[in-house]
């Protein structure tokens, strides 16, 4: 599956932006997809993951309650919601999919077969 991720750009402290990651080449059925983010010199870590099949959703302790991911299934698309932005959310958002990840192995980057590009989020004080 090739995963295309989109919706990055420049936004002050405060505000929001919707991340897109749609898929081709086949569908998300049965896997389990994650936004991971990766700031300049730091490590590459779990934003959120949901899973395609009933839709469960999962977020990084300090993401909660301004994230929220969700999908489309007709177009197979998850997104990422982020609202109520911080100059320490600045990355690349990167989204990425998996089969066969357990609940305790969803912030694990090895768990992800396929990865998208990345999208550059950019908030400003």
């Amino acid at each position: 599956v090739q995963l295309q991720a989109s919706g990055g750009g420049l936004v002050q402290a405060g505000g929001s932006l919707r991340l897109s990651c749609a898929a081709s080449g086949r569908t998300f059925s049965s896997y389990t997809v994650g936004w991971f983010r990766q700031a300049p010199g730091k490590e590459r870590e779990f934003v959120a993951a949901i899973r395609w099949s009933g839709g469960n959703t999962y977020y990084a302790d300090s993401m909660k309650g301004r994230f929220t991911i969700s999908r489309d299934n007709a177009k197979d698309t998850v997104y990422l919601q982020m609202n109520n932005l911080k100059p320490e959310d600045t990355a690349v958002y990167y989204c990425a999919a998996g089969l066969g990840v357990i609940t305790t192995t969803l912030g694990a980057v090895e768990m992800y077969h396929y990865w998208g590009q990345g999208t550059l989020v950019t908030v400003s004080s």
